[in-house]
């Protein structure tokens, strides 16, 4: 067939076959550094992961994610834009890190009451930490905790995996999530700060005299689990199940044991125990689950969507059963996420009306994809 009769069968695909450049020897040996580049760095994540052992630390995942990436990108894209783009996740991460003393250099007290009474006040009396542990938990980990503690610790990996398939796929949607995922964790650091909160962990180990000042760190905390004998400020549990324990405990890394893997339940263990303890509302874990629901529910089919919709409910469920969260801080990080999501999208008809007003219209192209297709973007 001749150029002409492609072009008169589809001149699409002549056009499309004209603008594609040809491979050249420079290319092929770009290909070839990129796929060792790859491979090297999934051999030292394993290596890594087998000497070492998972790491729960976001820090550390990123740096997974960028080193990836910029193998991934040898030929195909500028990778100072690997940096660029991932700068605003490092910097969320950090101010993360400082919000502690941020609250603590502003002088906010500590909130120990109100999410607390707006769960009793919601569950007519029951505070559902409380009635989850007593109802369901077990002296040793049932095979249902296995799903709660993956489903917890999913929140430390998933939210940087998505973004890295989405950087590498269509940088235009990873745009779009990028930047409703560092807004709605910029305002929830904002949240720390104005508002340091208690979660129910906390609450169980000390009592009203102890926090009466708001305390952010009172010496309770440091008590061992289960000396409060009253159930502090969260009220007593009455177990169902013989031989559970008759205290809060914070449960979701319990499936760990139940797979065999103590050394992950004690990396957990140790991220929380050097976390801000007194970052709770609004629920980030809640806020960034939903917002993998929103993000991805027009995206995928409709038999997909009720897994998005279970995803979030599984994650609150996960919180508030492990003692990590009130359902405020649950309802709040949703109310977040709806909020931010919200006002995107009507910024985005708004940027799209303009760019309709002044004639320009949508623009016409495939997405910035690395598959070779699109010239590289810096």
């Amino acid at each position: 067939m001749t150029q002409t009769d492609v072009e008169a069968a589809d001149p699409g695909a002549a056009a499309e076959q004209e603008s594609t450049p040809p491979v050249t020897p420079v290319d092929r040996k770009l290909t070839v550094l990129r796929r060792t580049a790859v491979t090297f760095w999934a051999l030292a994540l394993l290596y890594w992961v087998y000497r070492v052992g998972l790491t729960f630390d976001r820090n550390t995942l990123i740096i997974y994610v960028c080193a990836g990436l910029i193998a991934a990108s040898i030929g195909r894209r500028g990778v100072l834009s690997v940096l660029r783009d991932w700068l605003p996740f490092a910097a969320m991460l950090l101010a993360y890190d400082l919000t502690r003393g941020a609250a603590e250099a502003l002088g906010r007290p500590t909130e120990w009451h109100l999410q607390l009474d707006f769960d009793k006040g919601l569950f007519a009396g029951t505070e559902p930490t409380v009635w989850l542990q007593a109802k369901l938990k077990e002296p040793f980990p049932p095979w249902w905790e296995i799903l709660v503690s993956l489903i917890y610790v999913s929140y430390f990996f998933a939210p940087y995996a998505v973004a890295g398939i989405l950087w590498l796929r269509d940088r235009a949607a990873w745009r779009r999530f990028a930047f409703q995922f560092v807004t709605i964790s910029f305002i929830g650091l904002i949240g720390f700060v104005a508002f340091p909160a208690a979660p129910p962990w906390a609450a169980a180990q000390c009592s009203a005299a102890q926090v009466a000042s708001g305390p952010a760190d009172p010496p309770c905390l440091e008590a061992k689990v289960g000396t409060v004998t009253d159930g502090g400020i969260l009220g007593k549990v009455q177990p169902t199940h013989r031989g559970a324990a008759p205290y809060i405990e914070r449960v979701a890394s319990r499936g760990w044991n139940k797979l065999g893997i103590p050394q992950a339940k004690a990396l957990v263990d140790e991220g929380q125990a050097g976390a801000n303890e007194v970052a709770a509302v609004p629920s980030l874990h809640a806020a960034i689950s939903s917002l993998l629901t929103v993000f991805f529910w027009p995206r995928v089919r409709r038999r997909g969507r009720p897994l998005l919709a279970l995803h979030a409910v599984a994650r609150g469920f996960s919180l508030v059963y492990g003692a990590e969260n009130y359902e405020f801080d649950i309802l709040t990080g949703w109310l977040l996420t709806g909020m931010v999501t919200y006002g995107f999208h009507r910024w985005q008809l708004r940027r799209a009306k303009r760019r309709d007003e002044h004639g320009a219209g949508n623009p016409v192209g495939r997405p910035d994809t690395l598959d070779g297709s699109l010239p590289a973007r810096p």
